[in-house]
């Protein structure tokens, strides 16, 4: 239960692509267009990996992926999965943050990533580390990331004892850039008094 209105709703991958903007991998016109959720085509990468984590998870298409590969992935999911995409919140301030997990087990939630190239300790700092919190109430205690880059299967577990206070701090700081990018903000649903 949320102990007072957001002043903002939040998720995870926006928080990750104002990441990208303040280490200026984008531009202040594509992170608006991005809060605005402009459509845009999705990329092949992107198509890719939602249909790998349909393969992976649910069977849909795997023949169209290294059946080794998807074996290692599988064997790394939670058992037994209790539930596949599931909602969660989580609020920080007058921040609520929001978005959905892949896979829930019945202590351990699995996100799965795809990636060219993968470096260790890539999702230390990642915004959906605000999920374990989230998900305490169910019984979750740990986050497992279950990437892969088409060649290998890798992990890396995360549990309540994480600090996110760079993410904390990180999800202040884009608040306060809404703020002032308030005028150039036409989709309103990031704005907590829009509900």
């Amino acid at each position: 239960m949320l102990s007072a209105d957001p002043k903002y709703r939040l998720y995870p991958t926006l928080l990750n692509t104002y990441d990208r903007f303040e280490k200026g991998l984008i531009t202040q016109e594509e992170l608006v267009a991005r809060i605005n959720r402009l459509p845009s085509t999705p990329t092949e990468a992107q198509i890719k990996g939602t249909s790998f984590e349909d393969a992976a998870i649910k069977g849909i298409g795997e023949e169209d992926y290294d059946y080794r590969i998807l074996a290692k992935v599988r064997a790394l999911l939670p058992r037994p999965m209790v539930k596949t995409q599931v909602y969660c919140e989580y609020q920080l301030e007058n921040i609520l943050l929001y978005g959905y997990v892949d896979v829930i087990g019945k202590m351990m939630a699995a996100d799965i990533k795809t990636t060219a190239r993968y470096t260790p300790g890539s999702y230390l700092q990642s915004h959906q580390n605000f999920y374990l919190p989230a998900l305490r109430s169910k019984g979750i205690r740990m986050l497992r990331y279950i990437i892969t880059d088409f060649e290998d299967v890798y992990a890396e577990e995360y549990d309540h004892t994480i600090d996110l206070t760079f993410q904390e701090e990180q999800a202040r700081r884009f608040c306060e850039f809404l703020d002032l990018a308030r005028p150039d903000i036409t989709d309103q649903r990031i704005f907590g008094s829009y509900l």
